[in-house]
């Protein structure tokens, strides 16, 4: 192991061989390396979990509590509590579109994130919706329509994943754009031409989400076809 010849060392092979073999004086030495091979696997699983995307992910998660809170709070109607709920939707949203770069640039992309990151993306958004009907100030119909779209989607990508994933369009982009924006605007305590802009916004923001929604229906339909017919391609090819 040194690098010096046995018989310079005085010793007979066969004491270097006794010298190396598991199990002698070397054998502790030899187990605290595959130790501490472990301890440091896990060192880095544990960084690799609280990394920065991760993080806004959690941060986003934290707000949505105290978003309802903040919309809801003295009846829902309060100016001043209103536009901090839009402060803390904006910086959830904010966060939403730095947390999947930084995943993406920095390779920091872990089972958590995958996970965590949709689930707080329709939490704060989902409550968003649901506030805005519950205090009369968006349709119900409104509120499903989005929110059906969210979750059919969602569940539609886990349904067809076996067969491949269904990228993200610049529609899809689009429209989360629309949707920030349009319930954005509602948060807060509009009027007048403000309040009738709005009215649009959403109304793009839906009209946004049934296209977008459609069309994922449809990759999800040709993703599946061409996926069995390759592996009925692959079945029939093995039997030759």
């Amino acid at each position: 192991m040194t690098g010096v010849p046995a018989s310079a060392a005085g010793g007979s092979p066969s004491a270097k061989g006794a010298a190396g073999a598991p199990g002698a004086s070397g054998a502790p030495g030899g187990s605290k390396p595959a130790r501490a091979g472990k301890l440091g696997a896990a060192a880095v699983n544990q960084a690799s979990l609280w990394n920065i995307a991760n993080i806004l992910t959690m941060i986003r998660l934290v707000l949505v509590p105290g978003f309802v809170a903040l919309m809801l709070g003295d009846g829902g109607y309060d100016p001043a509590m209103r536009a901090w709920a839009w402060a803390a939707f904006a910086v959830a949203m904010i966060t939403d579109i730095f947390d999947g770069h930084l995943a993406r640039t920095y390779n920091l992309v872990t089972d958590f994130g995958k996970i965590a990151d949709p689930i707080a993306d329709k939490a704060i958004m989902g409550a968003a919706l649901i506030c805005l009907s519950s205090l009369g100030d968006l349709p119900w119909w409104v509120t499903g329509v989005i929110l059906g779209r969210e979750l059919g989607i969602t569940l539609l990508r886990f349904v067809v994943i076996r067969y491949g994933v269904i990228p993200a369009s610049r529609g899809g982009k689009l429209k989360t754009l629309a949707q920030g924006t349009a319930v954005g605007m509602y948060i807060l305590a509009l009027t007048g031409a403000l309040a009738t802009l709005r009215f649009w916004v959403m109304a793009v923001a839906v009209v946004l989400t049934v296209v977008t929604g459609l069309d994922y229906v449809r990759q999800a339909i040709v993703l599946r076809r061409r996926g069995i017919a390759e592996r009925q391609a692959a079945a029939e090819e093995a039997e030759r």
